[in-house]
């Protein structure tokens, strides 16, 4: 019997591919579990159509985050935190830390998406990757500043 695949199917097939199978594995497996349906003239017509939809938008979501990588590519961000006399960080900056920085500014990434190979522990300037769908990549700067509180102003103004 021919069927089509509507999921990937372990040693069988891709998703969309036309199959010929045993009758009793498709009425007893593939069909009530959803995996495929008897390949028809009208359901190779509709798979067609389903495949150039597929393609139209994953055409349309590369070219969204194309343009998302372009306007990601080279952002400052600045992050502050408390800091101890050594200039070390109280916390961490994490990768939750630069998406709801990032999110500030109006890009919506993942957290998943933010590539450090450790949380940033000190003050400074710092190169972030940020791995989007498609394979595309930007690279922001993250900026860890000091946080100004009542304490260290006070000790500035005694200065002056």
């Amino acid at each position: 019997m021919k069927v089509i695949l509507l999921q990937d199917v372990e040693n069988l097939g891709k998703k969309y591919d036309v199959k010929d199978v045993a009758d009793g594995h498709a009425r007893n497996f593939l069909f009530p579990q959803k995996l495929a349906e008897v390949a028809s003239e009208a359901a190779i017509k509709r798979l067609e159509t389903r495949k150039q939809e597929e393609i139209k938008i994953a055409e349309e979501d590369l070219t969204a985050t194309e343009l998302l990588v372009g306007q990601l590519d080279g952002q400052e961000i600045e992050i502050l935190a408390k800091v101890d006399e050594s200039g070390k960080l109280y916390g961490s900056i994490t990768s939750a830390k630069i998406v709801k920085a990032l999110a500030d500014k109006g890009f919506l990434i993942k957290r998943n998406q933010v590539k450090l190979a450790e949380p940033i522990k000190e003050t400074g300037d710092f190169e972030v990757a940020l791995e989007l769908e498609h394979g595309l990549e930007a690279k922001i700067k993250v900026i860890v500043g000091e946080e100004v509180n009542e304490k260290n102003v006070e000790s500035a103004d005694e200065v002056l």
